[in-house]
Protein backbone atom coordinates (compact mmCIF):
# COMPACT_ATOMS: atom_id res chain seq x y z
CA UNK A 1 0.00 0.00 0.00
CA UNK A 2 1.26 3.70 -1.02
CA UNK A 3 2.23 6.20 1.66
CA UNK A 4 -0.23 8.83 2.39
CA UNK A 5 1.94 12.02 2.18
CA UNK A 6 0.38 14.95 4.31
CA UNK A 7 -1.88 18.02 4.05
CA UNK A 8 0.33 20.73 2.38
CA UNK A 9 2.66 18.13 0.93
CA UNK A 10 1.26 17.87 -2.44
CA UNK A 11 0.62 14.51 -4.56
CA UNK A 12 3.53 12.71 -6.57
CA UNK A 13 2.30 9.78 -9.36
CA UNK A 14 3.35 7.86 -11.69
CA UNK A 15 2.72 8.62 -15.19
CA UNK A 16 1.66 6.88 -18.88
CA UNK A 17 4.85 8.07 -20.21
CA UNK A 18 7.34 6.55 -17.49
CA UNK A 19 8.10 10.45 -15.96
CA UNK A 20 7.01 11.02 -12.38
CA UNK A 21 4.73 14.31 -11.67
CA UNK A 22 4.26 16.53 -8.82
CA UNK A 23 1.30 18.44 -8.38
CA UNK A 24 0.74 21.38 -5.55
CA UNK A 25 -1.72 23.86 -5.14
CA UNK A 26 0.08 27.57 -5.73
CA UNK A 27 -3.20 29.66 -4.49
CA UNK A 28 -6.90 30.05 -4.71
CA UNK A 29 -8.52 32.15 -7.55
CA UNK A 30 -10.05 35.19 -5.14
CA UNK A 31 -13.00 34.91 -8.26
CA UNK A 32 -14.53 31.88 -7.98
CA UNK A 33 -12.30 30.68 -4.78
CA UNK A 34 -11.02 27.47 -6.53
CA UNK A 35 -7.51 25.98 -6.24
CA UNK A 36 -4.95 26.98 -8.90
CA UNK A 37 -2.77 23.29 -9.40
CA UNK A 38 0.06 23.31 -11.03
CA UNK A 39 3.34 20.35 -11.37
CA UNK A 40 6.63 19.92 -11.62
CA UNK A 41 7.66 16.79 -13.71
CA UNK A 42 11.21 14.55 -13.89
CA UNK A 43 12.94 11.11 -14.81
CA UNK A 44 12.70 9.65 -11.42
CA UNK A 45 10.33 10.30 -7.63
CA UNK A 46 13.42 11.56 -6.18
CA UNK A 47 14.12 14.67 -8.49
CA UNK A 48 10.17 15.43 -8.62
CA UNK A 49 10.33 15.29 -4.78
CA UNK A 50 13.26 17.86 -4.38
CA UNK A 51 11.48 20.02 -7.20
CA UNK A 52 8.17 19.66 -5.61
CA UNK A 53 9.47 21.32 -2.70
CA UNK A 54 11.19 24.15 -4.35
CA UNK A 55 8.35 24.99 -6.07
CA UNK A 56 6.10 25.03 -2.86
CA UNK A 57 8.25 26.83 -0.90
CA UNK A 58 8.83 29.53 -3.85
CA UNK A 59 4.89 29.65 -3.81
CA UNK A 60 5.02 30.47 -0.50
CA UNK A 61 7.30 33.53 -0.92
CA UNK A 62 5.16 35.62 -3.32
CA UNK A 63 1.04 35.21 -3.12
CA UNK A 64 -0.53 35.95 -6.21
CA UNK A 65 -3.57 36.31 -4.64
CA UNK A 66 -2.26 39.55 -2.55
CA UNK A 67 -2.19 41.40 -6.65
CA UNK A 68 -4.14 44.44 -4.76
CA UNK A 69 -0.92 45.23 -2.58
CA UNK A 70 1.77 44.69 -4.80
CA UNK A 71 2.69 47.78 -7.24
CA UNK A 72 4.40 46.77 -9.99
CA UNK A 73 8.16 47.73 -8.74
CA UNK A 74 7.47 46.44 -5.50
CA UNK A 75 6.27 42.81 -7.34
CA UNK A 76 9.82 43.09 -9.80
CA UNK A 77 11.91 43.78 -6.75
CA UNK A 78 10.56 40.55 -5.36
CA UNK A 79 10.84 38.46 -8.25
CA UNK A 80 14.66 39.96 -8.91
CA UNK A 81 15.44 38.90 -5.56
CA UNK A 82 13.92 35.03 -4.93
CA UNK A 83 13.63 34.07 -8.70
CA UNK A 84 16.33 35.69 -11.12
CA UNK A 85 19.09 36.92 -8.92
CA UNK A 86 20.13 33.18 -7.14
CA UNK A 87 19.26 31.74 -11.11
CA UNK A 88 20.71 33.58 -13.61
CA UNK A 89 24.21 34.76 -14.13
CA UNK A 90 25.82 37.68 -12.56
CA UNK A 91 26.11 39.93 -15.46
CA UNK A 92 22.19 38.59 -16.51
CA UNK A 93 21.13 39.74 -12.77
CA UNK A 94 23.12 43.12 -13.02
CA UNK A 95 21.15 43.78 -16.64
CA UNK A 96 17.85 43.04 -14.68
CA UNK A 97 18.69 45.31 -11.93
CA UNK A 98 19.73 48.23 -14.31
CA UNK A 99 16.23 47.65 -16.66
CA UNK A 100 14.26 47.38 -13.42
CA UNK A 101 15.74 50.49 -12.27
CA UNK A 102 15.82 52.63 -15.12
CA UNK A 103 13.44 51.89 -16.89
CA UNK A 104 10.45 50.05 -15.61
CA UNK A 105 10.39 51.87 -11.77
CA UNK A 106 10.13 55.33 -13.35
CA UNK A 107 7.33 54.79 -15.64
CA UNK A 108 5.18 51.80 -14.32
CA UNK A 109 6.29 51.54 -10.64
CA UNK A 110 3.91 52.96 -8.82
CA UNK A 111 1.21 50.80 -10.54
CA UNK A 112 -0.92 48.60 -9.26
CA UNK A 113 -0.46 45.13 -10.07
CA UNK A 114 -4.57 44.76 -10.47
CA UNK A 115 -5.18 47.72 -12.29
CA UNK A 116 -2.60 46.94 -14.97
CA UNK A 117 -3.48 46.97 -18.50
CA UNK A 118 -2.10 46.46 -21.72
CA UNK A 119 -3.55 49.92 -22.65
CA UNK A 120 -0.89 51.46 -19.67
CA UNK A 121 2.17 49.94 -20.85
Amino acid sequence: MAKKRANGEGNIRKRKDGRWEGRYTAGYDPATGKRIIKNVLGKTQAEVKEKLAVAMDDVKDLDVARSDNYTVGSWLTNWYTLYAKPNVRVSTAEYYRRSIELHVNPRIGGIKLNKLTAHRL
